[in-house]
């Protein structure tokens, strides 16, 4: 196989579970008229973008995803990458794959790495001492490789779910009833407060696995997903290190680095027109395509250039999810074209024909 372009999207599902089954402290779950109204929603969206590679988050069960694909007429085209204990019961991440690109087995990477710590004494004798011993992700990450072209190395893909900013439920622990007044005016800080330091280390863990994958291996990259926080958030910049973006002279690129597609798309752009989600009439940016520097237009090391990106995001100026089956996530989808930088180099060495 030999790609010229590669396709690359991310797409939240809003809670896609069978009609009738229980989802968070909802026992009935979907109706079956919101249900069928979601599967044929979610159906057009794949048909209209028709990616390489399409990563979800907020899938509950393995047959709606597959009823999905099978009304986007896409059954025969794709590899379903699907956890088996996607039963209704737990939130997962998945993904489908153009058939030939898949290489391998995909893994649903639960437990952070063995060595993975955060803990410190502190700085200097005013920093107290921290310790946080969180031990796993909220929902597995979803690991997978593909080779869009026989002559180039295998590309790792991560489709990742990290805590949401709904301040954490604390009004069911034991210290909060133990003085129920005393907390009560303080249970959406504390919340907030839990669900940040548990994105936080779900990101650092994340990256300690990138790190130990990319470190002087040249391997392409490619992390997607809902991180629930914005471009430059901190959860943001534990991900990606925060690289530099050079314009100009191809010199850049970092052996670590990830570079994210909304700022790819933002040098196109006179303005930042890139929103995936609303809440509260804030437009955020919470869904990602972050990449290595293979793809990163002026990285000594392309392979890949960046082509420009898609948001879908209309249907996020209504709040109708369940009477229209759309979801409350924008579907992010970039392109990338297969034009390496040594290949360009030799051409501007050469200089004009004849």
């Amino acid at each position: 196989m030999k790609l010229r372009a590669l396709d690359i999207a991310t797409f939240n599902l809003l809670n896609l579970n069978e009609s009738g089954l229980p989802l968070y402290r909802d026992d009935d779950g979907w109706s079956q008229a919101a249900y069928d109204l979601k599967i044929d929603w979610t159906a057009r969206v794949m048909t209209r973008l028709k990616p390489h590679v399409m990563g979800f988050q907020e899938l509950w069960h393995r047959a709606s995803l597959e009823r999905a694909v099978a009304a986007a007429g896409l059954a025969a085209e794709y590899d379903l990458l699907i956890p088996p204990d996607a039963d209704g019961t737990r939130i997962l991440c998945a993904a489908m794959v153009a058939k030939g690109l898949l290489v391998g087995r995909p893994e649903w990477i639960s437990d952070f790495p063995e060595a993975f710590v955060l803990e410190s004494r502190g700085d200097d004798p005013q920093t107290a001492a921290i310790s946080v011993k969180l031990r796993g992700f909220s929902r597995p990450v979803l690991h997978f490789t593909i080779r869009p072209r026989d002559d180039q190395p295998l590309v790792h893909v991560f489709v990742c779910h990290f805590k949401s900013k709904d301040p954490t439920r604390v009004f069911r622990e034991r210290w909060f009833n133990a003085d129920r007044e005393g907390y009560k005016p303080h249970q959406t800080n504390l919340g907030s407060a839990l669900s940040t330091i548990r994105r936080t280390a779900e990101a650092s863990a994340l990256r300690f696995l990138l790190t130990g994958l990319m470190r002087g291996t040249d391997a392409p990259v490619i992390v997607l997903g809902d991180i629930n926080d914005g471009q430059m958030s901190n959860t943001a910049n534990i991900l990606t290190e925060q690289p530099r973006y050079l314009v100009g002279d191809s010199i850049g690129g970092g052996d670590l680095a990830l570079y994210t597609a909304q700022t790819l798309q933002e040098y196109r752009n006179t303005r930042d027109v890139y929103y995936t989600h609303i809440h509260q009439d804030m437009m955020e940016s919470l869904d990602h395509i972050l990449v290595s520097q293979e793809f990163y237009d002026n990285s000594r090391k392309r392979i890949w250039l960046f082509a420009g990106m898609v948001v879908m995001n209309d249907h996020l100026n209504w709040d109708d999810h369940k009477d229209s089956g759309t979801n409350d996530h924008g579907i992010v989808s970039a392109r990338f074209r297969y034009r390496p930088m040594k290949a360009e180099a030799r051409a501007l060495m050469a200089g004009p024909a004849g």
